[in-house]
């Protein structure tokens, strides 16, 4: 299961094995909604990227079309416009059974889920606002994003009422929003709240982590995964994959992945099976007040290279990695000496999120980017051409 890591402003990251494997050296594990048991209750335990094309993406346009409200509108609204969109989603693994939510996408009878809901997954069903259920089978997954696509296959029109996908660039703090699926198996349940910040990273089971995530309120349980958060238009602006407990119950604070990651992540889903992340390959740390003393830095901002991975795309462009050691006042210890990143294609890089976000909004595999870098005490640009992050499904 997916065990995450809430990582606030003035928390020092680490990045281990790649740019989008972002750990922290003081942080607080948390429990993330697991995928529940049946009724007993919840069982604790565990881009080639392209833009949305093709026929999925007209099928979606038109069906977005037809379903956008086109105004604001009350809860009970809401819950009524969207929860025959919402499905529950029953998983078989190995003698295990799990409960997951997930939304549907388009009249081919795709469905949106997390990838943590059907991951190892020897059967998927799927069971609709009526009851009825039906066998699915996973069409694609992302473990880098926690997003899965599945399938289902004959069945009626009627029921597949995909919901729109809103834009969550546009979400601001304190907007109202809405989550709905099937915390501890009680389906259809629907919760609200609002957006409590923008742009957070989750740190995956494999290590890596999901920028640009959405932090709300919104009660959030197992059972929920892979459901949809929805602003008061009936769209969908995240995908609820985690909360931070120290519990396993919520407690006030949920994630959700954006939608325009969906948006960006889907289509190749559905058409390749995989998504194709580009990857830079370092490891280091955020720069604070004690480690700009250090480096004899005048500001605190930028990140730390402390090891660039073997035959990785920073490896390539010649990046430099530290080679002396210092013990920081909290007895951690670091390498100093490495490039100092500041910006990234002429945009300044205060911490290494912002790095992640500019690559998971703008840039694919074999993009070429531009570091700006601090070293020796002169300020350089190096160009490096990314390459695609290794698979953690295929690699140790």
């Amino acid at each position: 299961m997916m065990r995450v890591s809430l990582i606030a402003i003035i928390v020092v990251g680490v990045v281990v094995a790649s740019l989008l494997a972002y750990y922290n050296y003081n942080i607080n594990l948390f429990n993330p909604p697991q995928v529940s048991s049946p009724p007993q209750g919840v069982q604790e335990g565990n881009h080639v990227n392209a833009q949305p094309g093709g026929v999925q993406e007209s099928s979606q346009e038109q069906e977005q079309e037809q379903r956008h409200v086109g105004r604001t509108l009350t809860l009970t609204e809401l819950f009524k416009y969207a929860e025959q969109s919402v499905v529950q989603i029953s998983v078989q693994k190995g003698s295990a059974r799990g409960i997951g939510s997930g939304f549907i996408y388009d009249v081919q009878g795709h469905i949106v889920t997390n990838y943590h809901v059907v991951e190892n997954a020897s059967r998927v069903n799927v069971t609709f606002l009526d009851g009825t259920e039906y066998r699915a089978r996973v069409v694609g997954v992302d473990p880098y994003t926690d997003i899965a696509v599945i399938k289902v296959d004959d069945v009626n029109r009627d029921k597949l009422r995909p919901l729109p996908l809103g834009d969550s660039s546009k979400l601001e703090v304190g907007e109202q929003v809405a989550a709905i699926g099937n915390p501890f198996g009680l389906s259809g349940s629907m919760t609200s709240g609002i957006v409590s910040q923008l742009g957070r990273m989750l740190e995956t089971a494999n290590g890596f982590n999901i920028p640009d995530v959405i932090q709300t309120d919104a009660a959030i349980n197992p059972g929920n995964s892979g459901g949809p958060l929805l602003n008061m238009y009936g769209e969908v602006v995240g995908v609820n994959t985690a909360i931070a407990s120290r519990t396993g119950e919520f407690a006030g604070i949920g994630f959700a992945i954006p939608s325009n990651t969906v948006k960006r992540i889907v289509p190749v889903l559905i058409e390749e099976g995989k998504y194709r992340h580009p990857w830079l390959g370092v490891s280091g740390r955020d720069v604070n007040a004690e480690i700009a003393e250090i480096l004899g830095l005048k500001e605190a901002r930028g990140f730390l290279v402390i090891d660039v991975v073997a035959n990785s795309a920073a490896e390539k462009a010649g990046i430099k990695g530290g080679s002396r050691i210092v013990t920081l006042s909290d007895g951690s210890r670091i390498k100093v000496g490495g490039d100092v990143i500041i910006a990234i294609d002429g945009n300044p890089v205060r911490k290494i999120n912002d790095i992640l976000v500019y690559l998971q909004r703008t840039k694919s595999v074999g993009d070429q980017i531009t570091l700006t870098v601090i070293r020796d005490g002169n300020v350089i640009d190096v160009r490096a051409t990314l390459l695609e992050r290794p698979n953690p499904l295929e690699s140790p």
